[in-house]
């Protein structure tokens, strides 16, 4: 089974402006790793449909699954379903069904501003599950989620249970040292070269009591990843922490 592959597409003034801080990415991330799918690339935006529409369009051609995040409100700047329909050549249209979810929920406080949030490109799936009734939009390989990261998170298990396992789930060992990385260099080097189906990465941490180098070893094959741990460990001097699972 070929690797299945991801890219993530952030919309929003407020990320780029900084007045919000980016939350979304590392939950993404770490849900689409026990999937056996892989987040290669991530895009960041403003609330400019143009922009938006070159990039979900790069983005649906190079990835098996693509992943937005916000512009899906009411307000003049949520734009990203527009700016999706135009990059599939499909009109936007108010979903009846969609429409009369709202209406129900907002009743005589339903305005024209809560019926925006109806509008779907057309051809475009609404995903749900026995426990998320709320609907998620799914353009082909492009799923649409909110930006408020509560709901982005909510969303995020329609999106998890309707794609499915895409293949092995990731596995991760790491290995906390007390040897910096100008050390560890050459014993990476011998894992990298023995294990290149292991993907090894190495991270300082600056002032920190209980080591100074986290080391992580990744794959989708469980022996292999844990065969280049326990060879990285085996290079340590004597006294080095062993490896822990995470």
């Amino acid at each position: 089974m070929s690797l299945k592959t991801a890219a993530a597409l952030v919309i929003g003034n407020e990320i780029l402006s900084g007045k919000i801080e980016e939350e979304n990415l590392v939950v993404l991330a770490r849900a689409l790793r026990p999937l056996g799918v892989r987040l290669q690339r991530v895009i960041i935006v403003e609330d400019v449909i143009d922009e938006i529409v070159r990039a979900v369009r790069e983005l649906s051609a190079a990835y098996d699954l693509v992943v937005t995040s916000g512009g899906v409100g009411p307000t003049h700047d949520d734009v990203t379903v527009e700016a999706v329909g135009q990059a599939f050549s499909a009109p936007v249209v108010s979903h009846p069904h969609l429409e009369a979810m709202i209406r129900g929920h907002y009743g005589s406080r339903c305005t024209d501003g809560h019926l925006r949030m109806a509008l779907v490109p057309s051809g475009a799936s609404l995903e749900t599950t026995k426990d998320v009734a709320w609907p998620t939009i799914r353009m082909r390989n492009v799923w649409l989620l909110p930006g408020v990261p509560e709901i982005f998170r909510l969303k995020l298990e329609v999106l998890k249970e309707n794609f499915g396992r895409a293949g092995p789930a990731f596995v991760t060992r790491a290995v906390y040292t007390q040897m910096d990385e100008g050390h560890l260099r050459p014993l990476l080097d011998a894992v990298v070269a023995q294990f290149p189906d292991v993907e090894v990465g190495s991270y300082p941490k600056w002032h920190h009591d209980s080591y100074k180098t986290k080391l992580t070893f990744d794959g989708q094959e469980a022996q292999r990843v844990k065969a280049a741990c326990e060879a990285f460990v085996a290079l340590l001097p004597d006294g080095e922490p062993q490896d822990f699972s995470e």
